[in-house]
């Protein structure tokens, strides 16, 4: 009955993660963005591209930033699905103010924080983010994006970023976000 239950366990994960990137073995250790400046990271970011994510499959994907009064920061994910637009409200912290560009964000009162890395960003243009989850070490789950403060990020910027992610992910993976027909 164990084996059975164990075995069921992995298909399940398995079918999760399908459409996610894992990996063999640990999450990978990545230099964040050296005197990340979260006022600088606040507003709106759109997603040029990404890593593929079971969460995000509809177009016009965007996500607000906003410094909330007890400190912690609103983030405000949203994307068209069907001609219709779906959001969802979450909360990020900075669990180390050491480090700020690692963030860790939840979507939930019941799930645990998520890694939420700016590995790089100049603020005006382009991010590229990074979290990866760990499952016993046995294998990992990697999500990247590629953000802009338009819906259209001029090559020179997506190179940049790739060449970022270059070296601890597969950039052959990624997936470019459709930005067009989307409201203002």
């Amino acid at each position: 009955m164990m084996k059975t239950a164990i075995v069921l366990v992995l298909l399940l994960m398995l079918t999760t993660v399908s459409s996610q990137t894992f990996q063999w073995g640990s999450c990978p250790t990545t230099p964040v963005q050296p005197n990340f400046e979260l006022p600088g990271y606040l507003g709106t970011w759109y997603e040029i591209a990404k890593l593929p994510a079971a969460f995000e499959r509809g177009k016009c994907i965007e996500a607000q930033y906003s410094l909330r009064s007890d400190g912690t920061i609103k983030v405000l994910n949203s994307q068209t699905v069907k001609g219709k637009v779906k959001s969802l409200e979450g909360t990020a912290v900075v669990p180390n103010l050491l480090v700020p560009a690692k963030l860790g964000v939840s979507f939930s009162y019941f799930t645990p924080y998520s890694p939420y890395w700016v590995l790089f960003t100049d603020y005006k243009n382009v991010a590229v983010v990074y979290s990866c989850t760990d499952f016993l070490r046995v294998f990992h789950i990697d999500y990247a994006w590629i953000l802009s403060r338009t819906r259209v990020l001029p090559t020179s910027f997506i190179a940049k970023a790739q060449e970022v992610l270059t070296g601890f992910i597969d950039i052959s993976r990624i997936t470019f976000t459709d930005q067009l027909g989307c409201l203002p």
